[in-house]
């Protein structure tokens, strides 16, 4: 099946008569001549240029997929020189392209041939019922699929407020394995051939870092697994041909470039993945930017002929490691140092999440990277395990100094005032997943943290006030990679009642901009490339049906993606997905 079919829900498409002479073949100026062949100019619209020392401009000229001049419309035209094409923006605006600072590009190919059972607004479930025959609707689909597979159930938004439990999972199916994972991709949901699969049994131990949750009695599992207690699934699930693979990293391009993305990220990559990735690139497959970062587990060791850069081969790049420090907060599975507001079932009322890592395992992955100059990303959702990043990060600083590799933390949804102050002084980079608020800022207030601590999750101006670079992502699939609505969320923080989470905390819609463009790219070192509408730098744009900086930000949600353009090339246009 086409990968795009599978997420025409997630977002609604521009109608042909909303379609701009942006999105049209660009068009001769008069007088052609030699020297302006092959130039393209850029004008009669809206220009944000994210560089200070050029906000303002009238066109932009572009030539074999830079960027060749930015300024008058005369200056520009001077430039190109005559004979240069003409693509007349009709009003639209034009800005770089968004850069996807966390997410899981492959991940979201695979969960493409499952099931969906998300919430609204990217799939369809609200409760039990409805995902059961959710579930039942992809087994009559898929008659010869050995398991029955379905993505992003989400508790907190099912009617019932729970987890589906294996007898849930046995109604749908007493025949075949049924395996369900939570929106968050820390916790999933077996019935009862699925745990009898992968050999989980009263008797089954917890896994270090991961939890088998059990029934009533203590013993019994109830078909819910927990962090690293999933890695006793992934053994046993069926898996895709190569060439189904292949085609699905291919077809996710189309969903990232309908949202503006023009850099993207896999940001969990197991070797599989990195293979699959290599070969698409290698085909010349390619044709958004996508950089990786290899996931490290406990106590691994980074091999000797681990081929990180910072330079593209056919559009792809190993860009660092990756470590999971915690796990969701949604999901009551991050490491906090203050117990949740409210517990999850057979939890003490102390309990306040686990780490992943132990602090030896976390030194050492630390200790390996900065000694070979490779970037280092960390998933760490809660405050405790910030600290941890932070405690391990501290003694790797001092015996480097001056050495820039721009550690990130991932998500950092809990970051209190003083880590942030302790990220500023040592460089480090916090990625906020600053969708939360939207998804799920009700249920933190109400459920999870509690009022004070769910008002400053994704703290973005206490951030800017400390003059971080911050950056902010969507990490699909956790989410929809939609990156207007990721911008609506950071300078409205409304949640999907409709509340304010954390007033003080939004972002001014250039801050909010900047973060998925020129920060972005500072955090893949690529700012002398991209980020901005500068010239000398790749002609990454994307044409918007308003300007985010002049509408009212309570409208952003409205504004369409009018096409996307990678280096010069037109790579989606709104018209084609009609």
């Amino acid at each position: 099946m086409p990968f795009s079919a599978g997420f025409r829900n997630w977002r609604s498409v521009a109608v042909a008569g909303l379609l701009l002479a942006a999105c049209a073949a660009p068009q001769k100026l008069p007088q052609a001549q030699a020297s302006g062949e092959g130039a393209t100019i850029f004008l009669n619209g809206e220009i944000i240029t994210i560089d200070e020392a050029l906000p303002q401009a009238e066109a932009v000229a572009v030539r074999d997929g830079r960027i060749l001049a930015v300024g008058t419309r005369e200056d520009v035209s001077r430039a190109a020189g005559a004979g240069a094409s003409l693509r007349d923006l009709g009003g639209a605006t034009l800005a770089p392209g968004f850069i996807d600072t966390h997410g899981h590009f492959a991940m979201l190919a695979q969960t493409a041939g499952m099931a969906n059972v998300q919430p609204p607004p990217a799939g369809p479930v609200r409760s039990i019922p409805e995902l059961q025959a959710q579930l039942e609707a992809w087994a009559l689909a898929h008659p010869d699929a050995p398991w029955i597979l379905g993505w992003g159930y989400d508790d907190s938004l099912l009617a019932e407020q729970r987890h589906p439990a294996r007898e849930d999972l046995d109604a749908v199916s007493t025949e075949k394995p049924v395996f369900l994972m939570h929106t968050s991709a820390h916790l999933a949901a077996c019935n009862s051939l699925c745990l009898d699969a992968i050999g989980i049994a009263a008797e089954t131990p917890d896994p270090e870092g991961g939890i088998i949750r059990r029934q009533s009695d203590g013993r019994t599992p109830s078909g819910v697994l927990e962090e690293t207690a999933l890695y006793l699934v992934y053994a046993h699930l069926p898996q895709p041909a190569e060439s189904q693979r292949l085609a699905g990293l291919s077809a996710v391009q189309e969903l990232y470039a309908s949202y503006g993305i023009t850099t993207a990220q896999e940001g969990a990559a197991q070797g599989q993945n990195i293979a699959d990735l290599q070969k698409v690139a290698a085909r010349g497959d390619l044709y958004l930017d996508v950089v990786a970062y290899q996931l490290f587990q406990k106590d691994g060791v980074i091999p000797e002929e681990f081929p990180v850069s910072r330079d593209y081969e056919n559009r792809f790049r190993i860009g660092g490691i990756k470590l999971l420090l915690d796990g969701s907060l949604q999901g009551r599975t991050g490491w906090l140092t203050e117990p949740y507001a409210t517990q999850a079932p057979g939890q003490p009322a102390e309990y306040s999440g686990y780490r992943i890592h132990s602090d030896e395992s976390v030194s050492s992955l630390f200790d390996q990277a900065y000694a070979r100059g490779i970037q280092i990303i960390a998933h760490a959702n809660g405050d405790r395990a910030i600290d941890q990043y932070l405690d391990m990060m501290a003694p790797v600083l001092a015996a480097h100094p001056g050495q820039d590799q721009r550690p990130v933390v991932i998500h950092a949804q809990a970051a209190r005032q003083d880590q942030l102050e302790e990220m500023a002084a040592a460089g480090i980079l916090p990625s906020f997943f600053a969708a939360h608020p939207f998804y799920w800022g009700d249920w933190h207030r109400d459920t999870i943290l509690g009022p004070e601590r769910a008002a400053f999750i994704s703290p973005l101006a206490a951030a800017k006030a400390l003059g971080i670079p911050y950056t902010v992502h969507n990490d699909p699939p956790v989410v929809p990679p939609d990156v207007i609505r990721l911008l609506w969320v950071s300078v409205n923080r409304e949640t999907r009642s409709g509340q304010v989470l954390g007033e003080d905390q939004r972002a001014s819609p250039m801050d909010a901009l900047r973060a998925v463009t020129l920060n972005a790219a500072r955090q893949y070192f690529e700012e002398a490339e991209k980020g901005s509408i500068t010239p000398g730098k790749k002609a990454d744009f994307v044409i918007l049906s308003d300007n985010p900086l002049t509408i009212d930000p309570a409208d952003m949600q409205s504004i369409r993606i009018l096409a996307t353009i990678k280096e010069g090339v037109t790579i989606y246009t709104a018209g084609e997905e009609e």
